[in-house]
């Protein structure tokens, strides 16, 4: 598939959307929100679409309804991460920020070699600063490198990502692990409650040592490694990165569609990990009850899921030497790295147990609880800033 370079949006499952591509994967960038998604993955006459879009993506929704909810699909940048319910020093950000509402200004979209990539940018109003978007896509990887350069801009912040899984239907379909954490923990407070017309199934507030064995409010445990699980309910936790890995990951093994997804970040930037798990569990306007089988998996640094006030404010994982927040410099833009990819798997590759460097920084092995490997071709230096 040839590059497509023009600064035209075309409209995709209803936004204006920039198109990418190159043969290994073709990208959409919404410009309401700067939303990526749909990603497609070609792999000879198989395309894998793993991503969630929203099941209201073409509808006429409230008024009211925050552009995130309305645009909602594949992986978008946030910040300050979080739902903003409450202002913070007079600042008054809309949920997961104006970097997943506002629209975002096309700048280029050119060829260097094999890599591909669209920048974008943003004018931050709500704390004036500026942010580039650059989507890299590389011939022959089946990745997606994003990046976002943070300038102009003062003060504390949470941010992060918030991709979203669309999983098969048959429970326990895709099977979720994670590079080694230090905390783990369900959210503080229900994210949904009855008299709200939501339902949450997970102790609130309680830390755990691993996804197999969650406490839920009925007394027994659950296990957040398999997923579609616990249709009716929304629920969130937080994993803290460990700081001392070269690189961080999160995988989902779809061993019945045969490939897996994985996101890699540098948790000296990206520190905690959110699952949203996000099986019908809201039944009011626009979810109603059919927003189903979505996994969010969220790299952030960021207090869960409440806001930039939360995040900066005295709170126990700061207090327990996490940081869930950054302070930002005008003399020092930051530098935010990503990486999302998909591989094909055999029939014995269960589920990822270790995800490593490669013979070179070219590729990641993933080693299967099985004792299978399979090899991913890769830009690992792309999470290291210049």
């Amino acid at each position: 598939m040839n590059p497509v370079f023009t600064h035209d949006t075309r409209t995709v499952c209803g936004q204006a959307s920039w198109h990418l591509a190159t043969s290994s994967v073709e990208a959409y960038l919404t410009q309401q929100g700067g939303h990526l998604g749909p990603i497609l993955f070609h792999f000879g006459d198989r395309t894998i679409a793993p991503y969630a879009l929203c099941p209201w993506a073409e509808e006429d929704t409230d008024e009211e309804l925050p552009p995130v909810l309305k645009v909602l699909r594949g992986d978008f940048f946030c910040m300050p991460f979080g739902a903003n319910d409450e202002v913070f020093q007079g600042e008054n950000h809309p949920p997961h920020g104006e970097t997943a509402n506002s629209l975002w200004k096309f700048e280029s979209m050119r060829q260097v070699g094999d890599t591909v990539t669209l920048q974008t940018s943003l004018d931050n109003s709500v704390r004036p600063g500026h942010v580039d978007k650059w989507i890299s896509l590389c011939s022959g990887h089946h990745a997606v490198y994003v990046r976002h350069l943070i300038s102009g801009m003062k003060g504390p912040m949470s941010l992060g990502h918030h991709a979203m899984l669309k999983f098969p239907d048959t429970p326990g379909s895709g099977v979720v692990t994670t590079s080694p954490f230090l905390y783990a923990q369900t959210a503080p407070q229900p994210i949904e409650l009855p008299e709200n017309q939501g339902y949450s199934l997970l102790e609130p507030g309680t830390s755990f040592s691993s996804l197999a064995d969650v406490p839920t409010i009925t007394g027994q445990s659950t296990d957040l490694r398999r997923y579609p699980a616990r249709k009716g309910y929304e629920d969130l936790v937080m994993l803290v990165s460990d700081p001392s890995v070269d690189f961080a990951w999160t995988a989902v093994t779809f061993p019945g569609e045969g490939y897996v997804w994985l996101a890699l970040k540098d948790p000296l930037v990206l520190k905690q990990t959110v699952f949203w798990l996000s099986n019908g569990g809201r039944h009011y306007p626009p979810w109603n009850g059919r927003h189903t089988g979505v996994m969010g998996l969220e790299e952030v640094t960021s207090f869960f899921h409440y806001g930039l006030l939360q995040s900066v404010e005295s709170n126990f994982l700061a207090d327990q030497g996490h940081a869930t927040c950054f302070h930002l410099d005008i003399a020092a833009p930051m530098d935010v790295r990503y990486i999302m990819a998909v591989a094909e798997i055999p029939e014995d590759f269960d589920r990822v147990e270790t995800i490593s460097t490669g013979l070179d920084e070219g590729a990641v092995l993933l080693k299967s609880t099985s004792g299978t490997e399979v090899s991913v071709r890769l830009d690992l230096t792309f999470l290291r800033s210049d």
